[in-house]
């Protein structure tokens, strides 16, 4: 089965063709970061305008790139939430025309769930049941994950998620947008034991997350502190160590709950390198294993959604026609299949 994956959740048009028997067969992404930047973040109606401007286009170049025509496609994956109401319906209209015209189901993917299995992409894919770590601009999340769709939300983010909290701390910094990646290659000049940043709701049980406090502290931080680059650099420092060091106690947390020895980590922060190698050293003490996907599939992409929505075709789901946009949809509600 090839399915068209498409994704424009929030400020990234990702398309993409997943073949169930030969893999990824074309991925192409366009990003809005240069559109939003002078506004220091996403401004939700040219971010729905940029998607119309840019999905059929990507969806051409998708199949041109695959060698393949629409007469070639089985299915559709359309990202239905959680995200921007106004940039997913951007999606899941040209989903619904597609399908209507090409005369094939479609499927609606929740957005998270792409993220959690975008591993799957890999050569090296994590054996079920494993802990997954979702962790991006708008999420952060702790998952027991026994089967596709039977999913078990250990831990969540009541305020700030860990991306957001990078970015926000980054635009204090005066980096640019978007200041996370930014904030983490600042953060590789820096020293330790300069600052002693909190490790937020580290001192109570449970495995939910809250960064609000830590941004909060940081901007005192700042506010405090001489303006040169190597005090910039130590506090960036400092931020991104308490943020990881909060990630790798709660998912330590997880595993034992689970009694779990696979952990996947995944979204727009799993990209980052310092967090990828404390948690590896994690899973070693642990005698266990770390998956996380391509650097090109921890950002919002089409691949994830093409592979998400296949698994759920392959077993008989589709979504109707008259199907509406979900900008809030919890993970656990989903349905388990059996593949």
């Amino acid at each position: 089965m090839r399915v068209l994956g498409i994704e424009t959740s929030c400020d990234e048009t990702g398309i993409a063709i997943y073949d169930t028997e030969a893999g990824l067969l074309a991925h192409c992404l366009y990003s809005q970061i240069k559109l939003h930047a002078d506004y220091g973040g996403v401004v939700p109606e040219l971010a729905s305008r940029d998607h119309v401007r840019k999905i059929l286009p990507l969806i051409e170049d998708a199949l041109q790139a695959a060698k393949l025509t629409a007469k070639d496609i089985d299915g559709i994956a359309v990202t239905r939430g959680p995200g921007l109401v106004g940039a997913l319906l951007v999606g899941l209209s040209v989903a619904k025309s597609l399908s209507l015209a090409w005369n094939v189901p479609m499927i609606g993917v929740h957005h998270m769930e792409g993220h959690l299995l975008a591993p799957m992409l890999e050569a090296k894919q994590p054996e079920f049941p494993f802990v997954a770590l979702l962790v991006s601009g708008g999420h952060s999340m702790l998952v027991n994950v026994k089967a596709i769709g039977d999913y078990e939300v250990l831990g969540e983010s009541i305020d700030d998620a860990a991306g957001e909290a990078f970015d926000k701390t980054a635009k204090l910094l005066g980096l640019d947008y978007p200041g996370g990646p930014l904030l983490a290659k600042l953060a590789e000049q820096g020293e330790a034991g300069h600052y002693q940043f909190p490790r937020p709701m580290t001192d109570r049980p449970g495995m939910d997350f809250s960064f609000s406090g830590l941004k909060t502290f940081a901007a005192n931080t700042i506010r405090a502190a001489d303006n040169s680059q190597q005090t910039q650099a130590n506090i960036a420092f400092a931020f991104q160590e308490a943020v990881v060091d909060t990630l790798i106690i709660k998912c330590k947390r997880a595993l034992k709950h689970t009694q779990g020895k696979r952990l996947v980590i995944a979204g727009g922060v799993s990209a980052n390198i310092y967090l990828r190698a404390q948690m590896k050293r994690l899973m070693a003490s642990m005698g266990g294993e770390v998956y996380y996907p391509d650097l090109a599939f921890c950002t919002d992409n089409g691949a994830m959604i093409a592979y998400a929505g296949a698994q759920r075709l392959l077993a008989g789901e589709t979504t109707s026609a008259d199907c509406r946009a979900m900008p809030r949809w919890p993970l656990d509600t989903l349905a388990a299949i059996e593949l």
